[in-house]
């Protein structure tokens, strides 16, 4: 969505280059080496600059000054979900039954190191509680083992969760962003049972080091005006999407904090990229 709006804007076609690997790492890393022009960029998810930095024991690159953040694009808020037959419609409820029974109930991930894991650990955290994780690989079989109750919770993708929350096979608690979610205002945040807690994906652009400051501006501009446009921000909600938008100072804060967060949950669970 992004590549097809803003190549106009910018008068340059854009061409989206998928590199999977290493939890992003190896996408990553070819931004990190390219020519600092502008015609290389980086389309940031949490990987790379945010968890892979305390979750694997080396990078090829450096987190901080391999790149250039350009602005802030969008948040893709959690949702904590429990399988129907769990007397639970709280937050509250979710804590008092973990302490009455340690270690029984167990939640999902897709993937250690996941949003999902690292939305779940944190839940553990600041909660007290302890809780079992079930890694799998992808949303997809994990969501099938939820709704046929053999996980008890999971901490997700909104959006995953809102055909399943509809036909009644899943029960929503909370949002598990900072604040609540317009696609599901009649939700509390699990914020306002766990003050602090925020488990958002948050995503970006970047480019390398050494990218010219008026590249820089240019990008920031016309990606901001992208994002105010309100066709453009409504179809971001129809997928759970919250825009952000910004300047480069201020995406730079935020993968600072976003990292920083990220680093407390992985060091206090012990986790490690397999």
């Amino acid at each position: 969505m992004l590549a097809e709006r803003l190549g106009p804007l910018l008068g340059q076609a854009l061409v989206v280059e998928n590199r999977p690997g290493a939890g992003a790492t190896l996408g990553a890393d070819a931004v990190a080496k390219a020519r600092p022009d502008g015609y290389v960029l980086l389309y940031g998810t949490p990987g790379p600059q945010i968890v892979n930095p305390s979750l694997m024991r080396s990078l090829p690159y450096d987190p901080d000054r391999d790149f250039v953040p350009i602005v802030s694009i969008v948040r893709a808020p959690n949702l904590l979900v429990v399988h129907p037959s769990l007397p639970v419609r709280s937050v509250g409820d979710l804590i008092a039954l973990a302490k009455a029974r340690p270690g029984e109930l167990t939640f999902y991930s897709s993937g250690v190191g996941a949003s999902s894991h690292l939305a779940g650990e944190m839940l553990k955290l600041r909660a007290g509680i302890e809780v079992t994780h079930v890694p799998f690989r992808g949303s997809g079989p994990a969501m099938q083992e939820l709704i046929a109750g053999r996980i008890s919770f999971a901490i997700d993708t909104l959006l995953l969760f809102a055909e399943h929350r509809a036909s009644g096979a899943l029960r929503a608690v909370a949002v598990a962003s900072a604040e609540k979610s317009s696609l599901m205002p009649d939700l509390p945040t699990i914020a306002e049972t766990l003050p602090g807690f925020d488990s958002a994906a948050f995503t970006y652009l970047a480019g390398p080091a050494g990218l010219p400051a008026g590249v820089v501006a240019r990008l920031n501009r016309e990606t901001n005006r992208l994002l105010a446009e309100e066709a453009f921000r409504r179809r971001l909600a129809e997928l759970g999407l919250e825009p952000i938008g910004g300047t480069p100072e201020q995406t730079a804060a935020t993968i600072r904090a976003e990292a920083a967060r990220a680093r407390e949950v992985i060091l206090a669970a012990g986790i490690r990229a397999e």
